[in-house]
């Protein structure tokens, strides 16, 4: 009977009604938005430095990620690739070289990363065909090179060019090689696009010495949020030989980025959780006020306080749900607008994400929990302050409250 007293009395007085659900309506926007373009900003970050490259997982000898030397490579066996295929998260794996060489041009040298990938499948998990910005993709059996466009901007190298690579190989062996660049990458990584340089597998294997060989295998996943779980159960199945990390040990410089950044966004968001609270209080005050007169005259009838404080505080827990549910679903596609068309920022400031190694671009998160836990919160915020007239109301002289 409470229950359909309250919602009956929510439209009694449309317009009080409404407006304490825009209060909740605002407040569910502007803590979504927040928090979408937050998380949205720790996603580019993640994407650009680990999930366009480095990998949420990775399998190396022991003590290859200590010391990076060629060394330390390792072979692909067939029991390690059974314990890999048998691990339900992982959708599969690619073998990579990489190691460092100086890289020349004509005129110019430069360090370079050389990563010797398997090209179908790099293509099939990372897309690298797509990140292609001139000539075209690498196929099996080339005996050219991917070079990123900022190394290609040191080099002053272009399509067709040559690119001369010398470096050491496995055992202290001598390598050194030319090839023809085919294509020019971008990465959301300007660091990355600096640096790297793309041979097929084989070709990178002979450059150093390698035949067989890998120093990397990079793993994928069916979801990024189930890697670290799936590592921890490949850690405890591959022994001692193998070392297995996960994208937070692979970069624990990234993850630590990312710790700092949250606790700065919990401040702000608990700065906007106090101003949306406020903001709703003073619409449950006015509410309390309009309505004392009716409150006076329901207990004078008969109706005891602790039904009728139980009444109201349902009418500000639907008022509160309604208001949620409709800031979630207008809140959706102003996110997936700026999901879908990020701000791509000007030179002063692109330049100060590039020191942090990303993409200068703002882009909005739409993973639906967000939606959903910024409107429980907002949710729960108005159910607290609907104590204020819960309480009031115990305490409520009739006789009072009619005269005003």
């Amino acid at each position: 009977m409470i229950i359909k007293l309250a919602w009956r009395s929510i439209w009694r007085n449309k317009v009080r009604t409404f407006i304490t659900m825009a209060a909740v309506f605002m407040a569910v926007i502007l803590s979504t938005l927040m928090s979408s373009f937050k998380e949205g900003v720790y996603a580019n970050m993640i994407d650009s430095m680990i999930g366009a490259f480095t990998g949420y997982g990775q399998i190396h000898t022991n003590g290859y990620w200590d010391d990076k030397t060629l060394d330390n490579s390792m072979q692909l066996t067939d029991s390690l690739k059974l314990i890999i295929e048998q691990e339900k998260h992982v959708i599969g794996y690619t073998e990579r070289v990489e190691s460092f060489a100086l890289s020349a041009s004509h005129k110019q040298t430069k360090g370079a990363m050389v990563v010797g990938i398997q090209v179908d499948k790099e293509n099939n998990f990372i897309n690298l065909e797509n990140r292609v910005k001139q000539g075209a993709y690498l196929e099996q059996g080339d005996k050219q090179a991917l070079i990123g466009n900022g190394l290609a901007d040191k080099l002053r190298l272009g399509v067709g060019d040559t690119i001369v690579l010398i470096g050491q190989g496995y055992h202290g062996a001598s390598a050194a090689g030319k090839y023809r660049v085919k294509g020019i990458v971008k990465f959301g990584s300007p660091e990355l696009s600096k640096q790297l340089v793309f041979l097929p597998l084989k070709e990178a294997q002979y450059l150093y010495n390698l035949e067989g060989m890998q120093t990397n295998i990079i793993l994928h996943f069916d979801k990024s949020s189930r890697s670290i779980d799936a590592i921890a159960a490949l850690k405890e199945k591959v022994g001692d030989k193998y070392e297995v990390l996960n994208w937070k040990e692979l970069t624990p410089e990234l993850n630590n980025i990312i710790q700092s950044e949250k606790k700065e966004g919990y401040v702000f968001m608990f700065i906007l959780y106090m101003v949306i609270a406020f903001g709703i209080f003073g619409t449950m005050l006015m509410m309390v006020a309009e309505r004392k007169h009716e409150f006076g005259v329901m207990v004078a009838i008969g109706m005891k306080r602790g039904k009728l404080a139980l009444m109201v505080w349902c009418e500000v827990l639907f008022i509160s749900v309604l208001g949620s549910i409709i800031g979630m679903l207008a809140a959706f596609p102003i996110c997936l607008y700026f999901h879908l068309y990020p701000i791509h920022f000007g030179a002063d400031m692109a330049e100060m994400y590039e020191d942090y190694g990303m993409e200068a671009v703002l882009q909005a998160s739409v993973d639906p929990s967000i939606f959903i836990e910024q409107g429980i919160i907002v949710a729960v915020i108005a159910s607290f302050i609907a104590l204020f007239p819960f309480f009031k109301i115990l305490r409520l002289n009739a006789i009072e409250s009619m005269r005003n």
